[in-house]
């Protein structure tokens, strides 16, 4: 077995947790075997890159970062008419402007209630040591991005539990403010609104059906009944699907018998929560498939080197002869780095004569490694969450392999296809 030594201290490895969803983890995979540019196996940089942002960025709040992605101006924008028509109709003694600024106040402040929602998620998620990279408004609401799952049932149904329950909160505040202002309409109109939005908020999260928070709170408590979260996991999906099927049978029923606009936006939301509760299905197949499967099963043996005093310009000329794309950089025979042909992509053509590969390559003391016996699970949970396409695997300070994205994805195409065919 071939073997590198490595110089200096062992490689920088990850946190222990990642952004991971089993179903976009899927769709990485895909994407790798398609050769697209995201994840093309050896074709990408095995360097740690930002991922795009999930749009703008209005501010941070517990340390969490706030993001308004560009459906959301679509759903702001309908609310916003919606409420300075409704009312028009209740006060025609008002005038435009303020038929307007009221619709724009509470539906500014019925987005802010969605963020109080997935930040009592995310404080709560914190708290259990559950990193949370950031909260989305969308069209359909918003959206905590939670690392990790819980360790446990309890942490599940808490984090769950308290989104709903916090709108429920907000509801009795804005009841009680509506209440206390009768004396100005303006205050008790836009109260009154936000009070009964926030209770249908909080009511319709409870519905049992997963990704809903009462999706998650079923999930919790069939996995405190089982033990098995990938039971519960298939429980609270099947519910979920259920529930949407239910609510895209009520939006036709309710388009077909006058409530057109109405009647769509239920059948819409009921295919949102189907193709959600479908993705978990994934999820679970794809923790499933992999499980058991280590780094070491998958990874190649294969290493290629590069010397760290060679140009660029040579280095592109190995890269056409060879057709590999990404090269541990040694010196001295020890590793001292890794370099991918999209790092050079980086480097204008008119100075790869004159830049090693040294220069630009990835220090060895910041490559992200794996280890033999770790997990493929972890290890592509590390890998997405890093936006990396390859990763060394290194043995008490050696390099024993290599292993890449589209690998792991043949493993996990082979061994669904395995199963398929034992069933038959």
């Amino acid at each position: 077995m071939k073997r590198i030594k490595l110089c200096g201290k062992p490689p920088i490895r990850g946190p222990n947790y990642t952004p991971w969803n089993f179903a976009r983890a899927w769709n990485v995979l895909l994407e790798s075997a398609r050769g697209s540019t995201l994840a093309s196996g050896s074709q990408v940089a095995p360097t740690a890159r930002q991922s795009p942002a999930p749009g703008i960025r209005i501010g941070k709040v517990f340390g969490i970062p706030i993001y308004l992605h560009p459906s959301w101006f679509i759903i702001f924008a309908l609310i916003t008419l919606s409420l300075a028509t409704q009312f028009t109709h209740q006060h025609p003694s008002w005038s435009q402007e303020q038929h307007w600024a009221l619709g724009i106040i509470t539906s500014a402040l019925f987005f802010a209630s969605v963020v109080f929602h997935e930040l009592s998620h995310s404080v709560v998620a914190l708290r259990y040591k559950l990193p949370v990279s950031s909260i989305t408004l969308f069209v359909f609401g918003g959206i905590s991005s939670i690392g990790r799952e819980p360790d446990n049932a309890r942490q599940e149904f808490t984090v769950a539990v308290v989104g709903p329950l916090s709108s429920i909160f907000l509801a009795g505040c804005f009841y009680l403010i509506s209440r206390s202002f009768q004396g100005d309409q303006m205050v008790k109109a836009a109260c009154d609104w936000l009070w009964q939005i926030n209770w249908m908020l909080g009511v319709f999260n409870l519905v049992p059906g997963f990704p809903l928070d009462g999706g998650r709170v079923l999930r919790a408590a069939a996995w405190g009944i089982t033990g098995n979260f990938a039971r519960a996991t298939m429980i609270a999906a099947n519910s979920g699907k259920a529930i949407a099927y239910l609510m895209i049978l009520a939006g036709i029923w309710l388009a077909f018998h006058g409530n057109t606009v109405g009647g769509l936006w239920t059948a819409f939301i009921g295919w949102f929560l189907l193709s959600a509760a479908r993705e978990s299905y994934a999820q679970v197949a794809v923790r499933n498939t992999l499980t058991g499967v280590q780094a070491a099963d998958v990874m190649t043996h294969d290493i290629p080197t590069v010397a760290r005093d060679i140009s660029l310009d040579d280095y592109v000329h190995e890269v056409l002869r060879t057709g590999v794309q990404a090269h541990i950089v040694t010196g001295a025979g020890a590793p001292v780095g890794f370099i991918t042909l999209n790092t050079v992509r980086s480097i204008p053509r008119e100075e790869w004569a004159n830049t090693s590969v040294q220069a630009v390559m990835l220090p060895a003391d910041r490559m992200h490694s794996a280890k033999p016996d770790e997990p493929v699970l972890n290890v592509l949970e590390r890998m997405q969450g890093e936006n990396l396409a390859q990763m060394p695997v290194v043995s008490e300070g050696h390099i024993m392999g290599m292993i890449a994205r589209d690998a792991i994805l043949r493993v996990l195409q082979t061994r669904l296809q395995v199963g398929h065919l034992a069933h038959q």
